[in-house]
C-alpha cells in the first residue's frame, strides 16, 4: 500500500460527530441517524480513558454530554462505558452509553462506511493519544482498506503520534486559524489534506493546497449558501451538522 495515499473513497459530505444535532454526538445513536440520512462519511472525536481505551468525546471533560463529572481521562473505560452520553440531548436518548473507537469501527466496517477520526487528546497527553489510536486503528482494520480512513487534529503533536504508529493512515491539520507556521506545519507532518474553519477557505487558499497536492475541506458548514460558495471554490469536502437539509449524494 502506498505509504501516503489520499483516502479517495471519503465522500464529499461528511456527518459531524456522526448526526450530532439530531441525537447525541459522539454515539452509536448519532451515527445511525447520521446513516439513516443516506451519509456514508462520519467525522468523531477520540480521546483516551485512564487505562488507554480510545472512546469517542469532544470536550476535555464529562459534564456537558454524560451523566458524569470531571475529567474523562481519570476515568477507565469499563466506568465510562456504564455512563448516560443521552439524556443530556432529550429524553429520547436516555440511556445511551458513550461509544468506544472499536464498536465504531465495528458499525462503520460493517456498513462499509468512511471515517475521518478527529485526535482529540486531553491537554498534555498529546503524542501518546495519538500513538495508541494509531495502534488502535491498526489492529481494528487489519482486514480492511484503510484509504476509508483519514486522522485529523488541531494538535500537530496528536498527528506526530499517529505518524508513527500509523504512517499509512492520510493525515489532515485541522485549522481554526491561519498561523505564519501553519503550512510549514502541515508540509512537516506530511498531511494530505488541511481542515479548516469554513470561514477561513477561499479560493486562493483552495488552490495553494492543491498546487501542493494536499486536499481542501472545511469544517462545519449549515448553511446552504456557504456551502454552494464553497463548493463554487473547489473545496474537496464539508463537515456538516445538517444532515437532514443536505443531500449527501450530490
Amino acid at each position: 500500500m502506498d505509504a501516503h495515499p489520499w483516502p479517495w473513497s471519503l465522500p464529499f459530505w461528511i456527518a459531524h460527530r456522526g448526526a450530532g444535532k439530531l441525537a447525541p454526538e459522539n454515539t452509536l445513536a448519532a451515527f445511525r441517524e447520521g446513516a439513516r440520512h443516506g451519509y456514508r462519511a462520519f467525522e468523531c472525536d477520540v480521546k483516551l480513558a485512564a487505562d488507554g481505551v480510545p472512546f469517542l468525546l469532544h470536550d476535555a471533560t464529562l459534564d456537558r454530554t454524560t451523566s458524569a463529572r470531571g475529567r474523562a481521562s481519570d476515568r477507565p473505560w469499563a466506568e465510562l462505558s456504564r455512563l448516560d452520553a443521552g439524556r443530556w440531548h432529550s429524553r429520547a436518548y436516555a440511556g445511551e452509553p458513550p461509544a468506544s473507537l472499536e464498536a465504531i469501527a465495528a458499525f462503520v466496517r460493517v456498513n462499509q462506511h468512511a471515517l475521518n477520526i478527529e485526535i482529540k487528546p486531553t491537554p498534555g497527553d498529546e503524542r501518546r493519544t495519538g500513538q495508541v489510536v494509531g495502534q488502535e486503528v491498526l489492529r481494528l482494520w487489519k482486514d480492511a482498506a484503510t484509504v476509508s480512513l483519514l486522522f485529523s487534529s488541531f494538535e500537530p503533536e496528536a498527528l506526530r503520534g499517529a505518524q508513527e504508529t500509523a504512517p499509512q493512515v492520510p493525515r489532515a491539520l485541522l485549522l481554526d486559524k491561519l498561523t505564519p507556521d501553519w503550512l510549514a506545519t502541515a508540509q512537516g507532518l506530511d498531511c494530505r489534506a488541511v481542515v479548516t474553519h469554513y470561514a477561513l477557505m477561499d479560493q486562493a487558499l483552495v488552490a495553494q493546497l492543491h498546487k501542493l497536492g494536499m486536499k481542501a475541506l472545511v469544517y462545519t458548514v449549515n448553511d446552504a449558501a456557504t456551502a454552494q460558495w464553497l463548493i463554487g471554490n473547489g473545496v474537496d469536502g464539508i463537515i456538516t451538522d445538517a444532515v437532514d437539509r443536505f443531500s449527501p449524494i450530490a
